[in-house]
């Protein structure tokens, strides 16, 4: 009877079986083979392969497009060596810094661990000449910028600071044995910088109001005052303090290093945004600098502009990949949430959210990249990087708030990082600049009237 039913099974089988398309199978693949790991499945394994086999795709699911916030392809714009650059520093910042990065934010800590693996990138210094610096365009600083603050704002403070604002301080304002001394440290990560010029009752108007001052002596120079909120302050090996010399009354510049004594570094705590980042409140008593650590080619605030003016741009494109990371963790969430019966993506006034939001991002991204080619045409302006700075962060804002709207309640959740980016944010739209005093640097280049105070 067993083997009665047993051929009764093989006849229905081969009327079902198109033996045609069997054929065309067969050419393909190895069937035997496949027959006898299929064989060596158990039942419920079986059920999983036979759910998959006949389960329909959702409608259009195998056509949804990429997760890209580059809608109008500025990438085609890098060339070949270029855009593997890019594509180095973007697999780092998935792989290394993005399983990390709200633990890290969560606890305000900062991952040293890293560091030497940042280093071997070699992006540090990436515009300078000389000195192990790569000497790539502008363009590409700004890309990286925009690739690390994708992934993580905080990350790439860290970088800013380090590679623009100290490490540019010295190349633009150091002596040659300052540049030799520092920088070649600097670009493979040994030595870490810092940038002080921010203080505690003086911020936009540090230009003229500065309250940090600086004495010359028979020995070298004594320095006295505080700065606030200076990013790597607590762990950099050295820092740019800039303060006000007493008998000119111009601003200079200086090299302190770490452990100098009359120097001390306090964490601020507590803060909103950028937690990752080891800001602290810098306090100068009495501290002693020798001359040869005095910036030779900083004697003025207009040498200090000219390190803010260089590096204003790089906030833009960190503004940049601040929204990009944001609309791009948005969009992403909204094809993988459903509410009644499918994805939200799919709701009219979700899809109007993402498209304002890929408005502002593409808007910026344009004006960003040409910001960075009249870098490199040596053609930059303050006025030029102002209105960037002015732009992106406010546009950024709208981006992250838009981003966190789509998401509902799970938008303030760390672990969906939106609401990282939400934070961060907020430190972009005041650093390097406020949202006024860029304006007013502007409405002077376009009206032919100062509006400053």
């Amino acid at each position: 009877m067993k083997f009665y039913n047993k051929i009764k099974q093989i006849i229905h089988l081969m009327k079902e079986v198109d033996f045609n398309e069997l054929g065309k199978i067969s050419e393909k693949i190895d069937l035997p083979k496949i027959m006898k790991s299929v064989g060596d499945l158990n039942d419920q394994q079986l059920q999983g392969l036979m759910k998959m086999l006949t389960e329909k795709a959702k409608k259009g699911q195998h056509k949804l497009p990429p997760i890209d916030g580059d809608f109008y392809e500025y990438d085609l714009k890098l060339d070949q060596e270029y855009r593997a650059i890019q594509l180095k520093v973007r697999q780092f910042m998935e792989t290394e810094i993005e399983p990390i990065a709200n633990d890290y934010w969560n606890r305000a800590e900062f991952p040293m661990q890293i560091i030497p693996k940042l280093a071997a990138l070699n992006i540090c210094g990436v515009a300078y000449e000389g000195y192990g610096c790569p000497a790539l365009p502008f363009v590409m600083e700004g890309i990286i910028a925009e690739e690390i603050a994708r992934v993580d704002v905080s990350i790439s403070t860290f970088f800013g600071v380090h590679s623009g604002l100290a490490m540019g301080s010295i190349y633009l304002c150091g002596s040659e044995a300052q540049k030799q001394e520092w920088l070649p440290k600097m670009q493979k990560l040994e030595a870490i910088g810092a940038f002080g010029l921010t203080e505690p009752n003086v911020g936009s108007g540090v230009a003229g109001g500065m309250e940090t001052t600086c004495e010359e002596t028979q020995d070298g120079w004594i320095l006295n005052g505080q700065k606030k909120w200076i990013g790597n302050a607590t762990f950099a090996d050295v820092i740019i303090i800039w303060a006000r010399d007493i008998k000119s009354n111009q601003v200079k510049g200086f090299l302190v290093r770490k452990g100098n004594p009359g120097f001390k570094a306090e964490k601020i705590e507590n803060k909103m945004a950028l937690r990752t980042v080891q800001n602290a409140l810098i306090t100068l008593t009495d501290c002693k600098i020798t001359e040869a650590d005095r910036l030779q080619n900083a004697n003025s605030f207009r040498d200090t502009a000219k390190v803010l003016r260089m590096t204003r741009a790089g906030v833009a494109w960190q503004a940049v990949g601040c929204a990009r990371g944001a609309y791009e963790s948005a969009l992403k969430y909204t094809k993988k949430r459903e509410q009644f019966g499918k994805p939200i993506a799919k709701f009219q006034l979700i899809q109007n959210h993402l498209v304002e939001m890929l408005s502002n991002l593409t808007a910026m991204k344009s004006m960003v990249f040409r910001l960075s080619e009249l870098q490199d045409q040596g053609l930059l302006t303050d006025e030029h990087a102002s209105l960037a700075k002015v732009f992106c962060s406010m546009r950024t804002r709208d981006v992250v708030s838009r981003a966190r709207e789509v998401m509902g309640g799970n938008g303030i959740l760390l672990e969906y990082d939106v609401a990282r980016f939400v934070a961060d944010a907020e430190a972009i739209y005041s650093y390097e600049g406020t949202k006024e005093i860029n304006s007013l640097i502007v409405g002077r280049a376009i009206t032919g009237y100062s509006a400053f105070v």
